[in-house]
This record gives structure tokens, C-alpha cells and sequence, in this order.
């Protein structure tokens, strides 16, 4: 297995702005790096899952992509849409239970499967640089487990970013709220174009 380049796809497709690291970063900045933690975890979770379905489903979903693929992007463009929406229309209001609500293990573990980014990434990096080399069980499960670490740290990286600099946003929470919006809607056009 060529491993440089695969830690190299592997890193900078996870470190890149995605949905999971957009939102982990906004709920950091809005309710603190503790109470998004739960948010990641949640991210890590759903990703160990995607990479687990990708790992043994890879040949299946190859034979049915092409009639899927079309349905999880636009699907996919319309929950970032939506995201981007309540992001813009959120108010600099500290009780923001419903947020909060989303802020949560579930709301992680679920945003993985209409994240086309990690799927796609997934199904990329498991037949490029795995399937070819590697078939057994027990490499299957720990590079999923290595692709969901990876996933989670990038997403706790993007959250600390939020947390560290929480009291500088929160002064200019509209201009960020509408920036991360913007970035949601970019990355949801990004896979309707692609």
C-alpha cells in the first residue's frame, strides 16, 4: 500500500471545511469546546459506522452508485441548505435551546449519513488505498477505526478553533454566523457541481 499517499488523501480530505467541521466549529464558538464535545463524538461515532459500510459494502455500492449518487447529493445540498439557513437566522441569543438540541451525539452520529463528503471519501479511500491490499476483518475494522479517529480529530480541531476564539466571534457573531453559512452553501453547491 502506497501509505504516504494515502496519509496524505486521508488528512487533507478530513482537515479540510466539510460539514462536520463547520458545525463543530459554530457550536464550539456558540456553546463552548465541553458541551460540543458530545457533538464530535457523536461525528466519530457515525464515521466509524460509514467507514464500516463502505469497507464492506464497497463493491455493492460501486455496482449502484450510479443510481444513488444523484439522490444522496441533492438530499445531501438541501440539508447543508437548510444548515446554512438556521445558521443565518440564528440570533446572538445565549439560549439557544434548539441549537443546543442539535448541538448533540444523535445530531453528530446522523449528519454522517447525508455527509456525501464523507462518504465519498470513505468509499475513495477504502477501495484505492485498502481493498486492494488488505480483505481480512480484522485490517477492515481497525482502518475504519483509523479513518473515524482521523475524522474525529479533525473535528475537534475545528472545535477548538471555534472555542479558542469564542469571545472575539461573539462580538461579531452575525458577520461569523453568515461566513459559516456562506461556507455551508459553498460546500453544498461544491458537490452538486462536481
Amino acid at each position: 500500500m502506497p501509505l504516504l499517499s494515502f496519509f496524505l488523501y486521508v488528512f487533507v480530505t478530513s482537515f479540510t471545511p466539510g460539514p462536520n467541521n463547520i458545525m463543530a466549529m459554530l457550536f464550539a464558538n456558540q456553546y463552548g469546546f465541553k458541551k460540543t464535545l458530545r457533538f464530535c463524538l457523536g461525528v466519530g461515532a457515525g464515521f466509524f459506522v460509514i467507514m464500516l459500510l463502505c469497507s464492506y459494502f464497497n463493491l455493492l455500492l460501486k455496482n449502484f452508485i450510479p443510481k444513488i449518487e444523484f439522490i444522496m447529493i441533492i438530499l445531501a445540498a438541501i440539508y447543508m441548505l437548510y444548515l446554512a439557513i438556521k445558521i443565518m437566522l440564528s440570533k446572538n441569543n445565549d439560549k439557544d435551546h434548539e441549537g443546543d438540541k442539535n448541538n448533540s451525539f444523535f445530531s453528530g452520529m446522523l449528519l454522517q449519513f447525508v455527509n456525501p463528503k464523507g462518504i465519498l471519501y470513505g468509499i475513495t479511500a477504502i477501495s484505492t488505498f485498502i481493498l486492494p491490499y488488505h480483505t481480512s476483518n480484522f485490517s477492515l475494522l481497525v482502518y475504519s477505526l483509523f479513518l473515524a479517529f482521523v475524522g474525529f480529530l479533525s473535528t475537534m480541531c475545528w472545535s477548538v478553533f471555534g472555542s479558542l476564539f469564542q469571545m472575539y466571534l461573539t462580538k461579531y457573531r452575525s458577520q461569523f454566523n453568515i461566513i459559516m453559512a456562506l461556507l455551508l452553501v459553498y460546500s453544498a453547491v461544491s458537490i452538486l457541481v462536481e
